[in-house]
């Protein structure tokens, strides 16, 4: 009776390794996606004391990223040093809005920081209030066709 109850166990134990060995290999088998965040910035040309439009569209393949874990963005006016992080509106179906009057002309920029699926993608807007200051020089790390920098959030601390 000992020895069937012993034998019950280890089939028992090798039937639910092997179960649980399937699952993980079907989602290592998955294909990976990329975390696509589109910003736009409306209208073209804006005036000191109009208001400035910003939407990101946010999906991981083709689905559209209704909850992602953390957005926000940062605006700040070329050769500031003071950046300010907003939190825009959650409008579902994966689009986050902000609206925002600017007093000064110049050159500004907006990061929409989105933190999704253990990804963060950062994309970069330049747009001119009024008449345009002296930008900033370019970042090595942005990337010239998309203007879009990516990296894996699991590799340090936010």
């Amino acid at each position: 009776m000992r020895k069937t109850m012993i034998i019950c166990l280890i089939a028992l134990g090798f039937v639910l390794s092997s179960c649980s060995g399937e699952k993980a290999k079907d989602k290592s088998e998955e294909v990976p996606q990329f975390l696509d965040v589109q910003l736009a910035v409306t209208p073209d040309s804006p005036q000191p004391g109009e208001e400035v439009n910003f939407e990101a569209t946010v999906t991981y393949g083709d689905k559209k990223v209704e909850n992602p874990e953390d957005i926000q963005f940062e605006i700040w006016r070329s050769q500031d040093d003071s950046h300010e992080k907003l939190t825009p509106k959650n409008n579902g179906k994966g689009k986050f809005t902000l609206t925002k009057t600017f007093k000064e002309e110049g050159t500004y920029y907006v990061i929409s920081h989105v933190t999704a699926m253990d990804m963060h993608n950062m994309p970069k807007k330049e747009f001119v209030i009024g008449k345009p200051s002296e930008p900033e020089k370019s970042n090595k790390n942005m990337d010239s066709n998309s203007n879009k920098m990516e990296h894996d959030s699991t590799k340090h601390e936010h």
